[in-house]
């Protein structure tokens, strides 16, 4: 669907983008994952013919971006990060405007429905919260009845369940077939939406693998957390050539280490009859591979 080949784009000294290459399947939800400034929106754009590369390839759906831009709009929806319409139209005669770029559109009041946008048909833009706003772009990335649809940052600023809510939005239009780009710098949406993920880090590509692939390669330590009815005495630790490292704060403390870690920390404490009123594991995340991959923590 998307063929990227060494795309390169600068902004006077600036290098951006620095020959960056990958592709797009059919169906995915293909994410593109770095920092603020990492140059995800810039490559977004060249994409979606917003932008002219400086160097490099890209094909979507065989087209040019930049040359085929017109036909390209007829099957490419576009979120943009800092997408804003005026704050007086109305979510039903934007979605009508949009409606009118189009030979082949999708029916307004089947979109509204979907997106749970019926009940706000009158209300103006400017009176929307940040979540309504959202479903209101995502709508309108859609009345077009693309094959791809490019989502920018979709969720920021939105509160917890609202970007939940986006992302079951999200996963149901995977499921109709329509194959999605999405740019974030949210791990955990990455992680939970994203089929395959490119991790971008200034303005190069630094890794692309599932996020459970990403994962698998990081040789990040375990870590469990316990809570006990009266302080730990660490020593019951002394000697475990699997623990790393101990941290401790009345009854609440984290083992870090390798091997089968749970095991070991359940059958010390087992041995000194101690009981555990929670026992934790927490296992490697994106995060831990991104920090693998790029040298550096996300924030």
């Amino acid at each position: 669907m998307i063929e990227v080949e060494s795309l390169t784009k600068r902004y006077g000294d600036v290098l951006a983008v620095d020959d960056i290459g990958f592709t797009v399947e059919p169906g995915e939800i293909f994410g593109i994952l770095g920092r603020n400034g990492a140059g995800k929106t810039t490559t977004v754009e060249c994409i979606a013919g917003l932008r002219r590369p400086d160097a490099g390839r890209i094909r979507v759906l065989n087209l040019d971006p930049v040359r085929d831009r017109a036909r390209l709009r007829r099957t490419v929806g576009v979120q943009l990060q800092n997408s804003v319409l005026p704050d007086a139209l109305k979510v039903g005669e934007a979605l009508t405007l949009y409606q009118s770029f189009y030979s082949k559109a999708a029916d307004p009041a089947r979109l509204m429905a979907d997106l749970n946008l019926t009940s706000l048909r009158d209300s103006p833009y400017g009176a929307l919260s940040g979540g309504e706003a959202q479903r209101l772009s995502i709508a309108l990335a859609l009345i077009g009845k693309p094959r791809i649809a490019i989502l920018d940052e979709l969720t920021t600023g939105l509160d917890p369940q609202a970007r939940r809510d986006t992302w079951d939005l999200i996963t149901q239009i995977r499921d109709t077939g329509v194959t999605i780009l999405l740019v974030s710098h949210f791990m955990e949406e990455a992680q939970r939406l994203c089929d395959r993920v490119a991790i971008i880090d200034r303005g190069r590509l630094a890794a692309l693998d599932t996020p459970e692939g990403l994962i698998a390669r990081v040789d990040a330590p375990q870590r469990v957390h316990l809570k006990t009815q009266k302080p730990l005495d660490l020593a019951i630790f002394k000697n475990n050539q699997q623990i790393q490292d101990i941290t401790t704060t009345n009854t609440e403390t984290i083992i870090t280490g390798t091997g089968n870690l749970l095991h070991t920390v359940t059958a010390t404490l087992l041995e000194n009859d101690i009981t555990a009123t929670e026992t934790r594991q927490e296992t490697a995340t994106l995060e831990d591979a991104f920090l693998a991959f790029t040298g550096r923590r996300f924030e």
